[in-house]
């Protein structure tokens, strides 16, 4: 037997054992914690690559972040603040608050920037964490068009959650410079305007946690814009303490590479950002999402739990179930037949073709009693079919498919009716208890 080839650490890490024979389906992933580290190993390839897609959608958002952080470094070099240090600089006898309204004036525009950059970058969120939630569910993907048809389905939902947080971003963001001129020069009543600084940064943080639930409800769930945010709301209030501790782990990253400057830190979250960053924020994420929706809602409305977990009990994996794939196409399908009517075929009985009531048939040259004798041929046609389909139309075949077209009738126009009660009264939504 030939020598095994000695593996490193990093080799054993991403591939596992060396013996092949100490893998068993039991060593598959039956919890979220033990899900995520093995999409990491094994699909690290495929996260850099959803990475850099992401990315690309997010470079205006970046050079923005880069830009007005060299304008104001720039700015704070010369002009007003080198006053009296050469002969080319004016001097300004009181610039009292004057950086702070420099600053003011750049985030007016660099945060209003922030949105249409925004919108961009929802074009690659969208995909790439549809991408991250059908690993999650162990589909099978092809990045390309899976990344394409995530911006298809999913766009107006995360759209949605970036143009929210941008917008109370640039309004918390005004409201706190405004504050900082304002103490900064000495006006009376501005310590109001500090406590309105704190509570809209409270409020950020708070839509923060708020639009990462748009997210992922947006992208695992159909609904309207209203009723994500306010389901959004919901899931974020009701695991709050889980929310802050995920949405921790997903984003130290960014916070990493755009509080830390260019130091040491600083550099490793921008590394770790261009590496990975994007697609592990999105793992971390949607893995606890998944989660928290199996036990919230997917037992409320019929859906599997656990998908892309090892189930020891069935011993195979959790997958959607083929009723659940095929319950929407089935609706459809119903609501078609219902809306098509009754077959004429199937509905009521028709005599088949045979020989003992024949048509008359007209000779070449025919006269006024060859009409006539057509006439009553007709008529004793038309009459033996009725008479046929009064005998026959209390055989089983009918009246079965009478009824059961009845029910199915009957049935659509009772969802139909429940569904427009629903829409006109809104209810409250309330959180499951926990199991």
């Amino acid at each position: 037997m030939a020598d095994k080839e000695k593996r490193g650490l990093v080799a054993r890490w991403l591939i596992g054992k060396e013996r092949s024979e100490d893998y068993a389906r039991s060593t598959l992933p039956t919890s979220r914690w033990g899900l995520f580290w093995d999409i990491l190993k094994g699909r690290f390839g495929r996260l850099m690559l959803v990475n850099l897609l992401m990315l690309l959608f997010c470079l205006p958002l970046a050079a923005l972040i880069i830009w007005r952080n060299m304008q104001i470094t720039v700015s704070g070099m010369g002009g007003l603040f080198g006053a009296g240090l050469a002969m080319s600089f004016p001097v300004v006898p009181d610039i009292v608050g004057q950086a702070e309204q420099l600053i003011l004036n750049y985030d007016v525009v660099y945060f209003a920037l922030f949105i249409p950059a925004g919108i961009v970058a929802a074009l690659g969120l969208s995909g790439g964490m549809y991408i991250i939630r059908n690993l999650i569910w162990t589909e099978g993907i092809f990045v390309a068009n899976d990344f394409l048809r995530g911006i298809r389905r999913n766009f107006l939902n995360v759209l949605e959650a970036v143009l929210l947080f941008t917008v109370v971003l640039f309004l918390a963001r005004l409201m706190g410079n405004m504050a900082d001129v304002m103490v900064a020069r000495g006006v009376s009543g501005a310590g109001w305007m500090v406590a309105s600084k704190v509570v809209g940064y409270i409020i950020v943080a708070f839509m923060l946690l708020v639009c990462l639930w748009m997210i992922s409800l947006g992208i695992s769930y159909k609904q309207g814009p209203w009723a994500l945010f306010r389901n959004a709301v919901v899931m974020t209030i009701g695991t709050f303490p889980q929310t802050v501790l995920f949405a921790a782990l997903a984003t130290w990253p960014f916070f990493l590479a755009i509080f830390s400057g260019l130091n040491f830190l600083g550099i490793i979250g921008i590394l770790f950002l261009i590496l990975i960053g994007f697609s592990y924020a999105s793992l971390v994420w949607l893995d606890f999402s998944q989660w928290a929706f199996d036990r919230f809602i997917n037992p409320n409305i019929g859906v599997t739990t656990g998908r892309g977990l090892y189930n020891k009990e069935k011993g195979s994996m959790n997958t959607q179930t083929e009723t659940e794939q095929q319950s929407a196409a089935m609706r459809e399908y119903r609501r078609l037949m219902v809306a098509n009517g009754r077959s004429k075929l199937a509905s009521r009985p028709i005599k088949p073709i045979d020989d003992d009531v024949e048509l008359y048939q007209l000779p070449d040259s025919f006269s006024r009693e060859d009409l006539q004798k057509l006439r009553e041929s007709k008529e004793a046609m038309a009459s033996d079919v009725k008479q046929y389909e009064e005998e026959h139309r209390a055989d089983e075949e009918y009246v079965s498919y009478n009824r059961e077209f009845d029910e199915l009738e009957s049935a659509i126009r009772a969802e139909e009716g429940e569904k427009k009660k629903k829409n006109k009264k809104v209810r409250r939504p309330k959180m499951l208890p926990p199991k």
